[in-house]
């Protein structure tokens, strides 16, 4: 047997033009029913009626308007403190003592944070006042506040700046801490030192975990603030939304009481899912360091 016979056969070259795909979708659109579920909001929504329905089977099956009132009762109750304007006075009160206390803490934590970039002694400082009241409750401190800054809006800003100042230092620390070492050596190169080095290198680049202490830090403070205007919440005559709940707890409209709960839950998701979201759409996601 020969060599030429033990090789293979070898097929000759051939060259196969293809159709172009011009009129061939590059990808498949979604069902209609796909692309609706994908919106955000229209499944947050289903979400809260899903809540709302087992709500009102719950209340109908304990049958006890004092202990539960319906959803639909609540429903009236709060569109009837809308109409009348005590529930919006109420609201507004509330959050004009939460935006003082909200501004000055964040005020101090920066300030806190920026020594604490700058010098061993402020870390020390820093670590030690966090590890000292961060545990503690800002409503435990409200008996002294009173005793500090009497009955009035001074009291509640005062509880509201410890709820806000401590969470939101150590986040932005942690951020600060987590700023690549190209970028400090970058920003030093530039010659910026103190609050300039700290705004222009330090905030862009920790500013996901500084709006996340922001995030906690409102959510210390609005339930804070609640929380005492239960306790004390009457300045001249006038009190916020847990005032208003109190106050109708007490007369044992628990329909009026429910009313207020859901306008502090509103104001927390309206805050939370358009205020932040918001701030965040226009810089970290924007910058693409969030998802």
């Amino acid at each position: 047997m020969s060599t030429v016979d033990a090789l293979p056969p070898i097929r000759p070259e051939a060259e196969y033009t293809l159709p172009a795909l011009v009129d061939t979708p590059t990808e498949r659109p979604l069902p209609a029913a796909q692309r609706v579920w994908q919106q955000a909001w229209l499944r947050k929504a289903v979400i809260l009626l899903a809540l709302a329905v087992l709500w009102e089977f719950v209340a109908r099956w304990q049958d006890n308007d004092l202990l539960l009132p319906t959803f639909l009762q609540t429903t009236r109750a709060f569109a009837e403190g809308i109409a009348g304007g005590e529930l919006l006075l109420r609201a507004r009160a509330s959050l004009v003592v939460l935006l003082q206390g909200y501004l000055l803490g964040i005020a101090a934590a920066f300030l806190l944070t920026t020594l604490a970039v700058s010098t061993q002694i402020g870390r020390d400082l820093l670590a030690t006042l966090t590890s000292m009241f961060n545990p503690l409750p800002a409503i435990a401190l409200l008996p002294l506040a009173l005793l500090w800054f009497g009955l009035g809006t001074g009291s509640l800003v005062f509880v509201l700046v410890h709820s806000v100042l401590w969470p939101l230092a150590l986040a932005t620390f942690a951020g600060f801490q987590a700023v690549p070492e190209t970028l400090r050596m970058a920003g030093r190169n530039y010659g910026l030192r103190g609050v300039r080095y700290v705004l222009l290198i330090l905030v862009p680049s920790a500013l996901p975990a500084i709006i996340s202490g922001l995030k906690i830090g409102w959510a210390f403070a609005w339930r804070t603030l609640i929380a005492a205007e239960l306790v004390f919440g009457v300045s001249s005559g006038k009190g916020g939304l847990g005032w208003f709940i109190f106050q109708n707890r007490n007369e044992l409209y628990t329909d009026k009481v429910f009313a207020g709960l859901v306008m502090v839950i509103l104001i927390g998701l309206l805050v939370e899912n358009v205020v932040f979201q918001t701030i965040e759409k226009f810089t970290i996601r924007r910058w693409g360091v969030a998802r």
